[in-house]
């Protein structure tokens, strides 16, 4: 029999049982693709990761991401909680990790505290911001279960975007639809059936305006993600998207995710014009919850 160590812990929070719950098999050599995917199916998590040597020497890991259904090519929260079991382990001296994975390299930047001791990380996104076509308010409303008229399109309709491999439909919607929101799976199915822009894929990222942050919500649930507590791979296309909207050359802000669910997680991202396009960053803090061993 095989045995593989794991941990987990949760995302964008400095608090245990908020943020999102992520499982990190931090020596995954030895595992097939097969048995990763059986894996992340048994947790049961939003996403669970899987560390191996870099292709690169010069990088300090390659990182696998698996959903409950299917290898994702980038995630933030996983990326974010995956660097920081790395830094447990002593990589990252300097302050950085590169991580490859299917998008593409994520660098990172550790977060310390006053004693030195890493509290958390900010990640780059793989890709710049890649934009979408718009889509129709009547079906994206209907998969978030609220009348077509708590969608807010005086700055754009629904739209989708990405910016490491895994598009999102960027919604902003009112105070109240944002409260009433409830994925409905029969019509996120007709949606990917009449939608062939979306690719058969679709996860809505509902957000609204809360004073000088965002609040949002993310809904996946053909991926088996009812909602997300906090999703890094869409609130750093939605910072890139802000920022397309705008006229700065860079902006910052944080977003609240998770509150519905009574797993409140804060992500601070950052946005910023580049000759090769709109790059954003994502960052937030951990916290160590469980740790065992998975036997095969």
């Amino acid at each position: 029999m095989r045995s593989f160590r794991f941990v987990t812990l949760d995302v964008f929070t400095d608090t245990r049982f908020g943020g999102n719950q992520l499982a990190v098999f931090p020596e995954a050599r030895g595992l097939s693709d097969a048995e990763m995917q059986a894996l992340a199916a048994e947790f049961n998590l939003s996403e669970t990761t899987f560390v191996l040597p870099p292709a690169d020497p010069a990088n300090s890991a390659r990182v696998r991401i698996f959903n409950r259904v299917a290898e994702m090519p980038f995630a933030g929260h996983p990326s974010v909680g995956t660097a920081w079991v790395l830094a447990q382990s002593g990589l990252g001296a300097d302050g950085s990790l590169r991580l490859e994975q299917v998008a593409g390299l994520v660098e990172v930047a550790l977060w310390r505290d006053a004693a030195g001791g890493v509290t958390g990380a900010e990640i780059s996104a793989p890709q710049p911001l890649a934009l979408g076509p718009a889509l129709p308010v009547e079906a994206i409303a209907a998969c978030a279960g609220i009348a077509p008229d708590g969608i807010v399109t005086a700055r754009h309709a629904p739209t989708l975007a990405a910016d490491g491999g895994n598009p999102r439909v960027l919604v902003e919607v009112t105070e109240a639809a944002l409260a009433a929101a409830r994925p409905d799976l029969g019509a996120f199915r007709r949606a990917v059936e009449a939608l062939p822009d979306l690719g058969g894929r679709l996860s809505l990222y509902l957000y609204r305006r809360d004073g000088e942050r965002l609040r949002a919500r993310m809904f996946s649930p053909l991926t088996g993600t009812w909602e997300d507590p906090a999703t890094g791979s869409a609130a750093t296309p939605l910072a890139g998207f802000l920022l397309h909207l705008g006229g700065a050359e860079q902006a910052s802000l944080d977003i609240l995710q998770g509150v519905e669910m009574g797993r409140p997680s804060l992500l601070r991202t950052t946005a910023r014009r580049t000759p090769q396009g709109i790059r954003a960053t994502v960052g937030g803090h951990c916290v160590p919850v469980l740790r065992g061993e998975a036997v095969l």
